[in-house]
């Protein structure tokens, strides 16, 4: 387990503390909770939005699918 030491601004940490008592109840390790939950969800919030922007642009550029033989509905459906 890690040890991370951070500075936030005294409304927020304020905030946070009271928003974590109400959600987890008080004692030992809920704040650290909190914080792990709500780190765990940020990350994997900006990883999603991360892969989502590396699929757009793979469309984007496009893919080769080759040449397409096809030319008409009824050659595809041997009609």
């Amino acid at each position: 387990m890690g040890t991370i030491t951070v500075n936030v601004k005294d409304e927020i940490e304020n905030e946070f503390r009271k928003t974590v008592s109400h959600k987890k109840g008080e004692g030992k390790g809920k704040l650290g909770e909190a914080i792990t939950e709500a780190m765990a969800e940020w990350t994997n919030k900006n990883r999603q939005i991360s892969i989502a922007n590396d699929m757009i642009k793979l469309m984007k550029k496009g893919f080769n699918l080759g040449k397409i033989k096809i030319k008409t509905r009824d050659e595809l459906y041997d009609r």
